[in-house]
């Protein structure tokens, strides 16, 4: 299947998850196809509900994090203000361990949400990609580019593009023609194709005369009388996906089809609205004594304000498909948090802390218990190598029967591998007991100084 490979995202892991979220693209397209409903914006909303659900378990975890942190956010501040003031190494240390033991006893990791924004991140931009490059990535649409593509280059191998005298053509091949100049002229026509407006794609089908061309038995662009492929793909509810809602607005109101400039004003408005529900459903965190976490949850507010107004005007100058997604991404998402926030609020959180604790305690007793054999471990090591050292001075010199059991040898049975190591058998000479660096003599003294001075503590 070589189609359009090259207009894929090739940024590192987004670009291979983009590849297996264009697959599930791909299959969505071929269904409502089948069904006969090929429907960019139809897609677009199968697509974002589909992926939403597979990233269930991690939304879960996530929500779930921030539910859980509200509720032992109290006793987080309690800590906070038992050791304010107090930054030597002591208390910083003893601070950190009551906080660690707070996660533990309800279950949750510090770094939790970080990980599951680690795991999301890489999700959310490849989204963004396959929608940008549906031709990449859907077979039939991005046929239906090719065949145009090839008669652009049979004509003049894309010079009108590159200099057509249209401002706004001209801009689109700017930002997105760089393949066109790089050596792969087909996918760069692909790219600015797919990404011009609906009037500045009559241009460029007027100037090549496009408007007879079919992919598999059918017209691909509209003429006076039958509607094209690409037309019939775009047009969701009156509203051309490849256009924005400010080219819709215009339009509509040069032809006086207000249905049209209603339709193209509610995508930035309900994209603003639904994502401030969003934010109004996120568990809230609860005001402290804490003049930082103060400080971090009024910025956290006034971020969560000023993020739908941006999403409005995103979606008022991007393509109405990628506003449509938004807005459906929001609705799916405020639903998983309703449900999601009842199967919380009906958790029993005496249990959940009680089995937490347990697993807690289980997990420290095991660390407790391997502290203790390395303890025991260094102790041995350290004391056994350290036999036959006195007050700093060498050990006096044995003498070593060299040529076997004679009598007269000074090498008793039984003596450990510690006091065999201390007498050298060639010279007689015997070690000062000093550590080399590096040595497991050196290592070990270590830890049994470490664990000497916490006992005394």
């Amino acid at each position: 299947m070589n189609l359009i490979l090259l207009t894929q995202s090739t940024t590192p892991v987004i670009g291979q998850v983009a590849w297996v979220l264009g697959m599930i693209m791909n299959g969505i397209f071929y269904v409502i196809d089948f069904i006969g409903l090929p429907n960019i914006g139809l897609a677009i909303i199968l697509f974002t509900i589909v992926v939403n659900l597979l990233m269930t378990p991690l939304n879960i975890k996530q929500q779930k994090f921030s539910k859980l942190q509200v509720k032992m956010s109290p006793e987080l501040q309690a800590i906070e203000a038992k050791y304010k003031g107090r930054s030597d190494q002591d208390a910083m240390m003893a601070k950190n361990q009551e906080i660690q033991m707070v996660y533990a006893k309800y279950g949750v990791s510090a770094t939790g949400s970080c990980v599951q924004l680690l795991i999301q991140m890489p999700i959310l931009f490849a989204l963004y990609q396959v929608i940008q490059r549906m031709p990449a990535y859907v077979t039939k649409i991005g046929g239906t580019f090719r065949v145009l593509a090839e008669k652009i280059i049979s004509v003049d191998g894309g010079g009108f593009l590159q200099d057509s005298g249209v401002e706004t053509i001209n801009r689109t091949v700017g930002m997105y023609g760089q393949s066109m100049t790089n050596g792969d002229l087909g996918n760069g026509i692909i790219d600015v194709l797919n990404r011009l407006s609906s009037v500045d794609l009559a241009t460029v089908a007027e100037h090549y005369d496009l408007t007879q061309l079919t992919y598999q038995g059918r017209l691909i662009l509209s003429n006076d009388t039958t509607r094209g492929l690409i037309d019939v793909y775009n047009n969701f509810l009156g509203l051309h996906m490849g256009d924005s809602p400010s080219d819709l607005i215009k339009a509509g109101m040069a032809a006086g089809a207000w249905g049209i400039v209603i339709g193209a004003v509610l995508i930035p408005v309900l994209s603003a609205v639904t994502q401030w529900i969003n934010v109004k459903l996120m568990p809230q965190q609860p005001k402290s004594d804490n003049e930082k976490a103060n400080s971090m949850a009024a910025s956290m507010k006034t971020m969560n304000m000023v993020m739908p107004l941006m999403s409005a005007w995103f979606c008022f100058t991007l393509p109405a498909g990628m506003g449509l997604y938004w807005v459906a991404g929001s609705v799916v998402r405020s639903i998983q948090q309703v449900v999601i926030n009842k199967h919380i609020d009906k958790m029993d959180f005496e249990e959940v802390i009680k089995k937490n604790s347990a697993k807690s305690a289980k997990k420290m007793e095991k660390i407790k218990q391997t502290q203790e054999r390395m303890n025991a471990y260094a102790s041995m090591n350290t004391r056994n190598i350290q036999n036959g050292k006195g007050n700093g001075q060498a050990a006096k010199p044995k003498a070593v029967n060299t040529g076997g059991n004679a009598a007269g040898s000074t090498q008793p049975k039984g003596k450990s591998m510690a006091d065999k190591a201390s007498v050298s058998t060639n010279t007689g000479s015997v070690s000062t007991g000093s550590a080399k660096p590096g040595s497991m003599l050196e290592k070990a003294n270590m830890v049994k100084d470490y664990n000497e001075r916490n006992n005394r503590d």
